[in-house]
């Protein structure tokens, strides 16, 4: 049984354990926060004109926001927000999640369709931003590329197809570059949305479709469940030993209902294996 960390948010999305705290996109209410294991909130930045999405961390600290509609990726530090690439010539439609991998290249994900607008279902690309801002397509024919890990080798990057219902992994080349596309499992009754790694070679995943968080091995195998009352979009490890799942929470993902109601909320409970690699 999970235990409510904090509600009342409008929609939780990209939640990163960093510095002892969680770190997530409320994304309806334009703003990144912080929390802690008491349940308290701390505003971290708000973006006036769009909707924060996936995060991660520059080598040098500077903290990095997808910003969605805009198609950009911005960069926080110390009070300043600043464009740090942007992602509007190489995106199909909005973007959404990412990973950071220790040298400071993201790896951004995005719809491919209009989804809210209900346009037709189109493939998207992840597009892998270097250090230096430059941007360039790493892999297409995505069905909606959303949570991403990276194994703690650095060597392998794993990404949820929302739209495909399966994990595709890839080889990190010393470039960026991403090769040896793989299926790395398939699932029934449920999708991934957003994802993370656990020590064991784990991946929890939370899927909006059946209220749960799950998760899965290579292969496809399925060994814990757990249960919610609304729809599951993301989740994190973290906590004092990494063993503390954290999954966010919605009635819904319209933008509007997701104002007007303010139904999202954080959910923790403790696990077997603590996280591992990135996010």
């Amino acid at each position: 049984m999970t235990e409510v960390l904090v509600d009342g948010l409008c929609f939780g999305e990209g939640p990163r354990w960093h510095d002892g705290k969680l770190w997530f996109s409320d994304m309806h209410a334009n703003t990144v926060y912080t929390v802690d294991a008491r349940g308290q909130l701390e505003a971290v930045v708000r973006l006036e004109n769009d909707q924060p999405s996936g995060l991660g961390w520059l080598p040098d600290g500077r903290l990095l926001i997808v910003s969605m509609t805009e198609q950009k990726l911005l960069a926080f530090d110390a009070g300043n927000l600043s464009q740090f690439a942007d992602l509007s010539q190489l995106a199909s439609f909005y973007c959404n999640d990412m990973v950071t991998d220790a040298r400071g290249r993201s790896y951004v994900g995005n719809f491919g369709y209009d989804l809210h607008g209900g346009g037709k279902i189109g493939k998207a690309e992840i597009i892998l931003v270097d250090t230096d801002g430059s941007c360039r397509i790493v892999a297409d024919d995505m069905a909606f590329p959303n949570g991403t890990v990276i194994t703690p080798d650095g060597h392998t990057l794993i990404v949820g197809e929302s739209m495909g219902a399966r994990l595709t992994a890839f080889d990190i080349e010393h470039d960026g570059s991403l090769s040896n596309r793989r299926i790395w499992a398939e699932m029934e009754g449920a999708i991934p949305d957003g994802i993370c790694l656990d020590e064991a070679g784990g991946i929890w995943l939370a899927s909006p479709i059946s209220n749960e968080a799950l998760r899965i091995l290579e292969g496809g195998q399925v060994t814990d469940r757990i249960k919610v009352e609304h729809q599951a979009y993301a989740c994190m490890l973290g906590g004092p030993d990494g063993k503390t799942l954290h999954i966010l929470t919605s009635k819904s993902s319209d933008p509007e209902e997701c104002v007007q109601q303010k139904s999202a909320a954080i959910e923790i409970i403790e696990v077997e294996h603590a996280g591992a690699g990135l996010p």
